[in-house]
């Protein structure tokens, strides 16, 4: 029979990995105002603008659901796996630290080769626009991820609007011409 790694040890494990997790979402966090360091048209073309906490949360909203229900689950399931609190309590602070990075105002940026969101900087080649748009905010899939794709983007209407237009025409800059599509 395969003895199986004490509760205590998976408990550590986990906590471990969600506080790296934390770590390097605070990394990418901070990278963002390098990144995108103007806001409104850029000098080179393209459209930076930043979003508000309350943008954040209609953005996040389904991430936001799904912390809770992490914050929630391990205190029904400590005395039954007999594992200390200590290991509860510090899973629910490092969960609590992501809940408030992901409603922290964030900065995006288009520009003809790239888009800047949540730190990280994204080719265009990589990104589609999704058939299906929410109604407050923009919502981009990534290219080969499936189901676990979704790229939501944040800000006030106009903002959006603006990226909106941006993005329509990223992707009409990538359609082949009526004469490439003959040739393939």
């Amino acid at each position: 029979m395969v003895d199986l790694p004490s509760a205590e040890h998976v408990a550590l494990v986990a906590v471990c990995v969600l506080a790296a997790i934390v770590a390097w979402d605070a990394y990418w966090l901070t990278k963002q105002r390098r990144d995108v360091p103007e806001l409104g048209q850029l000098p080179g073309g393209g459209f930076a603008w930043s979003s508000e906490g309350v943008h954040e949360m209609i953005r996040q909203w389904g991430n936001l659901g799904s912390m809770a229900a992490m914050m929630v689950l391990p205190w029904a399931l400590l005395e039954a796996s007999d594992t200390p609190v200590i290991y509860a309590i510090l899973w629910d602070v490092f969960l609590g630290l992501h809940l408030i990075s992901l409603l922290v105002p964030k900065r995006y940026a288009i520009t003809s080769t790239h888009l800047f969101a949540d730190g990280q900087r994204y080719p265009w080649e990589r990104l589609r626009l999704a058939k299906r748009q929410p109604k407050r905010r923009i919502m981009l899939l990534r290219n080969g991820w499936g189901p676990f794709g979704p790229l939501p983007l944040g800000g006030d209407p106009q903002s959006l609007g603006v990226a909106r237009e941006y993005i329509k025409a990223m992707e009409q800059a990538r359609q082949p011409l009526p004469a490439e599509k003959e040739a393939e």
